[in-house]
């Protein structure tokens, strides 16, 4: 899935970003947090972030916004995808394009296993929406990088406090 200018945002929303405790955002790949068309970040004086806060939506984040739909699209259309219960926790997964009709969720441990193919990518398709409860965790083993996870999800996404293991 190529992110095109999408990578530089931790979070890019479509309809506004609400935080309501605490948060810190970091990573390699990029800390800007952006919403186009709908601009707004609620909650932004909780929120710690090594990248740019775009509570308006300037040109750079109406860009990746368009780059999001393409990517969007494109994790949205990848199969064979197999089906997986509601909740991800407690299961091992490999490579592949993983979906639920309607939500996902994660409580407990999600483990992604690239079997030691530094190029594996998970899919993981929700007809819906995305829930982690907090104290979940994904723990990504044998080659598995979070580069390489996608989550299309259909509505919106609720966030728990949450770990990735590398």
């Amino acid at each position: 899935v190529n992110l095109g200018s999408t990578s530089v945002y931790a979070v890019l929303a479509g309809a506004g970003i609400t935080n309501t405790g605490a948060t810190t955002i970091s990573g390699t790949a990029g800390g800007d947090l952006g919403s186009a068309p709908t601009a707004g970040i609620t909650g932004d004086t909780l929120i710690t972030t090594s990248g740019d806060k775009h509570p308006a939506a300037d040109a750079q984040t109406i860009a990746a916004k368009d780059d999001l739909v393409t990517a969007y699209n494109d994790a949205a259309g990848r199969i064979p995808a197999t089906t997986v219960a509601a909740d991800l926790g407690g299961q091992t997964l490999t490579q592949g394009v993983y979906k639920s009709a309607s939500s996902l969720g994660l409580t407990g441990t999600l483990t992604l296993d690239a079997e030691d193919d530094p190029n594996a990518v998970f899919i993981f398709q929700a007809g819906s929406t995305l829930t982690t409860a907090s104290s979940s965790d994904i723990v990504m083993v044998r080659g598995a990088q979070a580069c390489n996870v996608f989550w299309q999800v259909g509505s919106s996404a609720t966030f728990g406090l949450s770990l990735i293991h590398i």
